[in-house]
């Protein structure tokens, strides 16, 4: 069972940052600054929170430009978000704490610790972080749609009510069968905003077609080649859709320059993009490498 958390808000440049907090049990455990994806919020890192068991406290906020940081203001992007982080980082009072992300949150997590490399220790990267160059030949929607299409489309829809929301990620394929959980009901239904029968996504459109164009920018690519210090990369075996094919394989991290880096690798078998992160198993493993980053207390 998820263990409950207290929601706190963090000034930024242009207002607050909504921010989870699930307290560990003891007053010196080490303090964990955990990322979502690029149309996420915090409650994904939920099981993450579960598998730790009061063993570290875990800080998640809503990015930019989501869930409850909705409200936020542009200028959007990796560098704010990055930047927005390392405010939330000095309001904690904590020197070095390890830095975690997920999908897109793992690219801002490494511009982070580049950008402010006094405010964060290690990094654990789930599935994220090493990118490629963007085809040259392609738009910046068509880019977009070919990344995110079909999580792009969801942003334009509306849902009648909080069981068809519901329904429409049941019916995703990296949720089939036994992957769906209460902590994912609770991460999804963070998503909703608006009253029935026009519920929709909270996340903000521009803000997400932002920060996606900006993954190719080439000082984000650059800046998990850059860290000042080590990181561990988690690698979904599947993909976003559940797919054979993951973000990563072995080659792809190899092409990505991933051998010239601090970043040690590791294959996660019998999960997809998602269920690394929300998954018991890919949860646990997550939660795991938290902790081996954390520093003694």
């Amino acid at each position: 069972m998820t263990p409950s958390y207290e929601e706190l808000r963090v000034p930024v440049t242009g207002g607050e940052l909504a921010v989870l907090r699930w307290p560990a049990d003891s007053p010196g455990a080490p303090v964990v600054v955990a990322l979502h994806g690029i149309t996420a919020n915090a409650l994904s890192w939920g099981a993450v929170a579960g598998a730790l068991a009061g063993r570290a406290t875990l800080i998640a906020p809503d990015l930019r430009g989501r869930a409850g940081s909705a409200g936020l203001p542009g200028p959007y992007g990796i560098t704010a978000h990055a930047d927005d982080v390392a405010a939330l980082a000095g309001a904690l009072g904590r020197d070095r704490v390890v830095l975690a992300g997920h999908s897109m949150g793992a690219f801002v997590a490494t511009l982070a610790a580049v950008r402010h490399p006094d405010r964060f220790g290690e990094l654990v990267l789930v599935d994220g972080g090493f990118g490629f160059p963007a085809p040259t030949h392609l738009s910046a929607d068509e880019l977009m749609t070919a990344v995110i299409g079909p999580a792009m489309d969801r942003l334009s829809m509306t849902f009648t009510d909080r069981d068809a929301y519901r329904s429409f990620w049941q019916a995703h394929p990296a949720f089939a069968g036994d992957a769906w959980s209460p902590e994912v009901d609770a991460y999804i239904q963070r998503d909703l905003t608006g009253e029935e029968p026009a519920l929709r996504s909270g996340c903000r459109l521009e803000a997400v077609r932002t920060d996606g164009v900006d993954l190719f920018r080439a000082e984000v690519l650059a800046a998990v080649r850059r860290l000042p210090g080590p990181a561990t990369l988690l690698w979904a075996e599947r993909g976003l859709m559940n797919e054979e094919q993951g973000l990563y394989d072995a080659a792809r991290l190899t092409a990505a320059g991933r051998p010239d880096t601090k970043v040690t690798a590791v294959r996660v078998d019998d999960v997809n993009h998602y269920t690394v992160l929300t998954g018991e198993k890919g949860a646990g493993l997550v939660a795991d490498a938290l902790l081996r980053a954390a520093p003694p207390s």
